[in-house]
């Protein structure tokens, strides 16, 4: 069985999430998104203790898309130096597995 990723990253306007998961997605860079918020954030930022709102997108791709999708994704995306991380999964049904193989590898 193929692995299998969940991409996350955060925007700070819905707009910039929906612009690159679907540019993602039409890239065939990952088989689905979804985009969740406004979250709530706290962070550091130049040094500074900082809180705000963001958009979060969730990407479903496979474990060997994820080095194009994350370039993909800093190279299309609004921050200096935006969240991209990759949380495998540890089971996927057999028909959304073959999904997610079958739609980043078609085109």
């Amino acid at each position: 069985m193929a692995e299998y990723v969940q991409v996350t990253t955060a925007t700070e306007t819905r707009e910039e999430a929906v612009r690159l998961g679907k540019s993602a997605v039409a890239a065939r860079l990952a088989a689905g998104a979804q985009i969740i918020g406004p979250v709530g954030s706290v962070f550091w930022h130049l040094g500074e203790l900082g809180e705000g709102e963001e958009w979060q997108l969730i990407l479903k791709t496979t474990a060997d898309k994820f080095a194009a999708l994350e370039a993909h994704i800093v190279a299309e995306h609004s921050w200096q130096k935006p969240e991209v991380v990759a949380i495998p999964f540890t089971a996927v049904s057999k028909p959304y597995g073959e999904w997610i193989t079958a739609t980043v590898t078609k085109g």
